[in-house]
């Protein structure tokens, strides 16, 4: 009956932040129901760490996404507004949802599970971030393959400001997941895999997205997937 009640209690609480974010206009309405749904799985297949992971990422990144909202016009970023769409929220919260749902069916695995829940959200926060960030306080801007100086904006483009706020974002997530689980040893390895998720975003914009083979969601689904891969590779060898 006292599970059942936090239960009741966090679907309530995400009702209730899903509402808040349509009435401010952060989410659609179908946007916020699709967050809703995420959210309980996230919470029933890895507590409340993982809900703690994505209320970080997502307070975060609507913070910094309206930030210098009138410069980042001027940019016509495509796919790129304040108001999120139900496939910006699986395209960041998506592979979180499908590992804290592995969470649910093989509970077992729950603590490896967490971590790469917290390695996607290190993931995405920091894509977000220097993405959302770096196009305000970079001040050199270089394709990330040919590293030949380019408009700020354009996918693929990457700054050093901008992917050390992106390396500090990950850093964020990645020390609160040790400060919820008393893990540290896994610091630099949710940092890099930050890192790595947020540099494939950047190799995959400057290529398959420039080149309309995939759209900014799946882009940002795969890098996210690709931090999880990362990070599995390095607890493998560590």
């Amino acid at each position: 009956m006292f599970i059942q009640l936090k239960v009741l209690l966090v679907i309530i609480l995400l009702a209730a932040g899903g509402y808040i974010s349509v009435y401010t206009k952060k989410l659609t309405v179908a946007a916020a129901i699709t967050g809703v749904i995420c959210g309980i799985i996230i919470y029933l297949g890895t507590g409340y760490v993982g809900l703690a992971l994505l209320t970080v990422f997502f307070v975060l990144g609507t913070m910094v996404t309206a930030w210098g909202r009138k410069v980042k016009e001027q940019l016509d970023k495509t796919g790129d507004s304040v108001q999120r769409k139900p496939g910006q929220v699986l395209a960041n919260a998506g592979v979180a949802t499908l590992l804290s749902f592995l969470a649910i069916i093989f509970p077992e695995y729950e603590q490896v599970l967490l971590l790469l829940v917290a390695a996607g959200f290190a993931s995405c926060t920091a894509d977000t971030l220097s993405s959302e960030l770096g196009v305000l306080y970079g001040k050199r801007f270089y394709n990330c393959l040919t590293w030949k100086r380019e408009a700020k904006g354009l996918d693929g483009v990457i700054s050093l400001e901008g992917t050390l706020i992106g390396i500090a974002g990950a850093g964020l997530i990645s020390m609160l997941y040790a400060a919820f689980t008393l893990t540290y040893s896994h610091l630099l390895i949710l940092i890099f895999a930050g890192f790595a998720g947020n540099f494939s975003d950047s190799v995959m914009g400057a290529t398959l997205e420039r080149r309309h083979f995939l759209d900014n969601d799946w882009v940002n689904f795969l890098s996210t997937l690709f931090a999880v891969s990362v990070t599995l590779l390095l607890l493998s060898v560590f």
